[in-house]
Formats: C-alpha cells, sequence, structure tokens
C-alpha cells in the first residue's frame, strides 16, 4: 500500500532494564526519493530482535537517538536509481523499523532475494533469514554436529530455536531437547515441532530437568540463553561436546545472573568446545541454506514458524513482546497492508 508518509520507529531514550514504549516514537514524514545509486523500498515484513537490545544502550556501534533503527527487511522496490535493482524487485536489506528504506543493491547487506515458488514471504526473515542462517551455521560449522548426535537447544520455542530444531532433525540429529518458558510452548515443541522432549525451565533448576530429558548426556547445546541454562547444558556434555553460544537471553536488560558457570572448569575436564556465533561471520552460507531447506519448505516438512504482528504502530509492540516471549517462533512485523 504505497503512501505520500513515511513512518519510522525512533529511539529518543536509553532503556534502563527492560525498555518501555516511551523509550520510542514514531515519525512521520515525506516519502524520501532515491538518489543515484539508490532504490526506494517499500517495506513489506520487519523483524525485531533480541540482539537489538544490546545496541540501544548506545556505546561503539549502538543506535543513535532520534533515528531510525536498523532492522532486517523485505520490501519492495517502488522506484530506483540503482543500475542493479529494478522496481517490483523484492529485496532484502537492513533498514527496517520503517515503513520506506533507500538502499543500495550490496551494501549493508541489500540483496534481490531468490523468490523460490512456493515459499512465503515470511521464511526470509526467519527460517530462510537471519535466524535461520544462525541456525545453520550453529550446526554445520561451529558445533560440526553429526548424524546420531543428541542436542539440546535453549529459548527452542524463539526463532533461533525452532529453526535449529528443524534443521537438526534434518541433519539427523537422534535426540532433540529443548527448554522453552511455558507449558503451551513446551506441548508445541513435543506435540507440533517433534522435539523429542522439552521442559519449561520455570519448573525447577535446569541441570536437574535436562538430566531427566537427555538421561544420556547430550553431544551439542546451541544456546540462545546463557545463565543456568549454560551452566546445566555444560553438565549433561559428554566428552568431546560442542557449545555454540548464540545469545544470552538470560543476561539482557540488566538481569542479574551469574557472570560465569559454577561449572566452567569442566570444559577443560571433558574437552568441551565452547564458540560464540556471529551470523555476520557465516554470510556466505546463504545459498548453502536456501538450498538445502527450499525442498523441504516446499514439501512441508519444514515450516516458517512465525508470529506476525499487523502494522508499522505495533513495532515496539512486538519487540517488546518478543523479549516477554510472547512470540511462538520468529516475530515478524507486517508494515502496511
Amino acid at each position: 500500500m504505497t503512501t505520500d508518509t513515511a513512518v519510522a520507529v525512533h529511539q529518543i531514550a536509553r532503556p534502563t532494564g527492560f525498555p518501555t514504549a516511551a523509550a520510542f516514537t514514531l515519525a512521520r514524514g515525506p516519502v524520501p526519493s532515491p538518489s543515484p545509486g539508490t532504490a526506494l523500498v517499500e517495506n513489506l515484513l520487519l523483524s525485531v530482535d533480541p540482539y537489538h537490545r544490546g545496541l540501544m544502550d548506545g556505546g561503539e556501534g549502538g543506535f543513535e537517538l532520534n533515528a531510525p533503527l536498523e532492522g532486517r527487511a523485505v520490501g519492495r522496490v517502488i522506484a530506483s536509481r540503482d543500475p542493479g535493482l529494478a522496481e517490483g524487485d523484492l529485496v532484502f536489506h537492513r533498514a527496517g523499523w520503517r515503513t520506506h528504506a533507500l538502499v543500495t543493491l550490496g551494501v549493508d547487506g541489500t540483496r534481490t532475494l531468490r523468490g523460490h515458488e512456493g515459499v512465503p514471504l515470511e521464511a526470509y526473515l526467519s527460517i530462510l533469514g537471519g535466524t535461520g542462517l544462525t541456525a545453520y551455521a550453529a550446526l554445520t560449522r561451529t558445533a560440526a554436529l553429526r548424524e546420531g548426535e543428541d542436542l539440546f537447544v535453549s529459548a527452542a520455542a524463539g526463532g533461533v530455536g525452532t529453526a535449529t530444531g528443524h534443521i537438526a532433525r534434518l541433519l539427523g540429529a537422534r535426540r532433540i531437547v529443548g527448554s522453552a518458558g511455558s507449558p503451551a510452548k513446551v506441548r508445541r515443541l513435543t506435540e507440533v515441532l517433534g522435539f523429542d522432549a522439552a521442559f519449561d525451565h520455570h519448573d525447577g533448576p535446569i541441570g536437574e530437568q535436562l538430566a531427566k530429558a537427555a538421561p544420556d548426556g547430550i553431544d551439542v547445546y546451541v544456546d540462545n540463553v546463557g545463565g543456568d541454562h549454560l551452566e546445566g547444558a555444560i553438565g549433561a556434555l559428554r566428552e568431546y561436546g560442542r557449545i555454540a553460544w548464540v545469545g544470552a537471553i538470560s543476561m539482557y536488560n540488566g538481569d542479574r545472573s551469574p557472570a560465569a558457570p559454577r561449572n566452567l572448569f569442566e570444559v577443560v575436564h571433558k574437552s568441551l568446545r565452547l564458540e560464540g556465533v556471529l551470523v555476520r561471520n557465516h554470510t556466505n552460507l546463504q545459498e548453502e541454506l536456501e538450498d538445502f531447506l527450499v525442498p523441504h519448505l516446499r514439501s512441508g516438512r519444514v515450516s516458517t514458524d512465525t508470529t506476525v504482528v499487523q502494522g508499522i504502530d505495533r513495532m515496539v509492540d512486538a519487540f517488546l513482546g518478543m523479549l516477554r516471549g510472547d512470540n511462538l517462533g520468529k516475530m515478524l512485523v507486517r508494515s502496511g497492508d
């Protein structure tokens, strides 16, 4: 739905602890015109992600106040002075949190979508987007999951967690265990998404629950939480196990978590390997990811697993809801109609 007004979400204050809506505002202005070498994109789908929270604190690489926030987005070119982009092209870019953006092909990750027939647009910001690419890199490169191995993933009902479950099953994982934040999410993991076991992290110590869910131990842990989840996973990992550390939800918003797991020395004792995962270091895997997953998306074996909120005016609500864990799968915002 093309209009003459562009809307962008601006951050106007630094949050202390859990953010509130008062730290943001909607800014309206005229739709920009493309200059030579740029194209005007009308955004269709916008992503909110846990990493946004850290950038809101400012500092090097953080968000500036009173300016549009950055975020992954998919949009359609509506005017172009970039020879590599034509009107009507669908593009992925990082100028999200707004209805319109000026982009340049190849700059800041801007690329045209391959447009796989039978694949919904939501997939390009979920299992074929940054969340899926993170999960794929964590499993195939960082942790090098092998067929027949056992896996534990924390925050398993979120975007990266659900993608990790799908990809691990396709890679031949034997037993997949997940943690989540509510009984409904636990049921979804086991009844819908095919996890072999799952537990609610509110129901008791992580180590004890994980020991019941994976009594023979695990080989790989994909960590989206940190804190007590990381400690519990170190306890459950077998010798030569691997940890792919993606995020640390337990440490966001100034939450009090241990600086290091109490059993950290088990990394040495068991010859474990712990390595961080930054998706920006694995963008070269994008085509490989799509070639791997698209046939399974078309067949229905893999789903996009998204929660979609309607309207740019609900962008902040979607972001805060994602931080609270209100979403099932990847949280997205549909801009306009």
